[in-house]
């Protein structure tokens, strides 16, 4: 005789503790808990989702994992850069789970911020964990930020009814280091000095002239390609996307090459290389190590490889640049050119300071 199907339940994992929902004839799905109330709860949402007819939900019968998992299925594999959505999901599906969106309150969206923490410290001898400390405010608005997009998504595309507001943290003042040219003529040489980082050298001069970001950089090549930008050394023009990529709001402008710089990419470019900063004939993606190493050994603090476009479009404004010419060359809005650079430009506030001296005079 046939045995009935049991229906959903629940099932702890004897290695990771966490509960699971089985469901005969559907298969498994993780509740992220290890906690048996809050997996009770997810097991209850399951079963109210299960018997609902597909179509639009309430907020408390989506669960912020179909959520996530809708929008990433939908959207996020068609952006430029899909891992990054893909690391806030994940940091976000370990706390938030097979919870409803009818639980995103300010109160959970702050204990979220709280429960965010990375390793400061670890046992030389076992690697365990020894110290923790809370992620920066800028990493988990980013995070909830994506939280409120999957939301945002749902609502527009039919999924979610009455969509709640997620609460950020306070949007974290803009990082105003730059380098000096001291510094960064250290970094260079640094750089240039260990054959593990020369690559890093012509990287720190791309960024420099130019204020490009750091991906499009490590992109760059000497031809037209679809998976990042190119040179045209022929022209003098930087083409910070490929053919194929889509702008974002990481705007990536073309740009005429500077002399200096494009005397260095021509040369580079004879020696046969096909990519601006290689090694070895193949492409780098990440500079991190080599910026650690060169910082070390130049004895320069508290910098980062975005510190280098904040250091050329300093520059340029304190040479006297057009601010919206260079948010034009840099890509950067209007709005970040007058809230963070135009100060550093040499006629900064010359109108007002002769508009008060002219009146002065007459009094």
């Amino acid at each position: 005789m046939p045995q009935h199907a049991k229906g959903p339940r629940l099932y702890r994992r004897r290695d990771t503790g966490i509960y699971i929902i089985r469901d005969t004839g559907v298969g498994e799905r993780s509740t992220g808990s290890r906690n048996r109330e809050e997996a009770e709860k997810a097991l209850a949402i399951y079963i109210t989702q299960k018997g609902r007819p597909s179509g639009p939900a309430n907020p408390d019968e989506l669960t912020i994992v179909d959520a996530l998992t809708h929008y990433m299925e939908k959207h996020a594999i068609d952006t430029v850069a899909p891992e990054r959505i893909g690391y806030a999901v994940e940091a976000l599906l370990k706390w938030w789970g097979m919870k409803p969106v009818s639980a995103i309150t300010m109160e959970t969206c702050r204990a979220y911020g709280v429960s965010r923490k990375k390793a400061k410290s670890r046992d030389p001898k076992t690697g365990n964990v020894t110290e923790w400390q809370p992620l920066s405010p800028g990493t988990v608005r980013r995070e909830l930020g994506t939280l409120q997009a999957a939301i945002t998504h749902c609502y527009r595309h039919g999924r979610l009814l009455n969509p709640l507001a997620v609460f950020l943290p306070k949007k974290p003042e803009p990082k105003g280091r730059w380098l000096s040219r001291s510094e960064a003529a250290q970094i260079i040489w640094a750089a240039w000095r260990n054959p593990k980082s020369k690559h890093l050298a012509r990287f720190i001069l791309v960024a420099l002239y130019t204020g490009t970001r750091r991906d499009a950089i490590v992109g760059l090549s000497f031809s037209p390609n679809t998976m990042g930008g190119w040179v045209d050394t022929e022209q003098g023009v930087l083409f910070r996307r490929g053919a194929g990529q889509v702008e974002t709001n990481k705007r990536t402008p073309r740009a005429k090459l500077p002399d200096s710089l494009l005397a260095h990419l021509r040369r580079w470019e004879a020696s046969g290389a096909r990519y601006v900063v290689e090694i070895d004939g193949n492409r780098v993606t990440s500079v991190k190590t080599a910026w650690r190493r060169a910082l070390l050994h130049s004895g320069i603090p508290h910098a980062t490889v975005h510190s280098l476009r904040h250091t050329a479009i300093t520059w340029a404004m304190q040479g006297g640049a057009d601010p919206w010419e260079a948010g034009g060359f840099f890509g950067v809005s209007p709005e970040t050119m007058q809230r963070v650079y135009a100060h550093h430009h040499p006629d900064h506030q010359e109108s007002v300071l002769k508009s008060i001296n002219a009146r002065g005079r007459k009094l």
